[in-house]
């Protein structure tokens, strides 16, 4: 998706990046310089802005991508399985990448879309291009870990996060519909507040932030 020239509009649209640039959200701009290329964004705004709607992309995407290349018709994954269970480091990457890979969830992902990214096209081929890399990456976690879901080996996270969801997900709907009041020009106080409010809350709800 890096490649396509509307993925910076897309990035803009999906997320409150803007916003908190715009709110004074975190100690330092949101860009080391007034370009608004992606390039030029500090990793912290990078980072929270795909945390928020819940996409967390820096984390995982192109994984699954690159581990079916890698592995391609040859007899790699036993390979891959094997440093997984004897390479303490590349274990700890992975079973990172399915923490994050848990906490993403594309259908509050999609509302995020469906109400903030206007344009239909950039929507639906952006959009689908990350829900397809998302499942191809949960699919490869599953064949190199060995485990029959995301956190099988981690009850006490998955319970965590399952208690969290319920408070998150009308957090997420609440967000969405005020971003898309601020963006049609809605500069009510309690609005801006309420942006900021939760922001903050869904950081804490995950607990990622940048």
């Amino acid at each position: 998706v890096y490649g396509d020239e509307r993925f910076v509009t897309f990035f803009r649209a999906i997320t409150p990046t803007d916003e908190i640039a715009r709110l004074n959200v975190g100690s330092r701009p949101a860009s080391r310089t007034a370009s608004t290329a992606i390039e030029d964004l500090r990793a912290i705004p990078w980072v929270f802005g795909w945390t928020q709607c819940r996409l967390m992309i820096p984390a995982w995407f192109g994984v699954g991508s690159a581990v079916e290349a890698y592995v391609g018709t040859s007899d790699r994954l036993d390979q891959l399985a094997s440093m997984y269970r004897q390479w303490p480091f590349f274990r700890s990457v992975i079973d990172n990448m399915g923490m994050v890979l848990a906490k993403t969830d594309i259908d509050i992902a999609r509302r995020y879309a469906d109400v903030l990214v206007e344009d239909d096209d950039m929507r639906v081929d952006i959009f689908d291009a990350i829900a397809d890399e998302h499942r191809r990456t949960i699919e490869w976690h599953g064949r190199i870990t060995g485990s029959p879901a995301l956190l099988a080996d981690n009850a006490l996270l998955a319970r965590s996060l399952n208690n969290r969801y319920p408070y998150l997900d009308p957090l997420h709907v609440m967000q969405v519909d005020l971003l898309r009041r601020f963006r049609d020009g809605d500069r009510d106080e309690m609005v801006e507040r309420g942006i900021l409010l939760s922001i903050n809350a869904i950081a804490t709800g995950l607990r990622n932030s940048g």
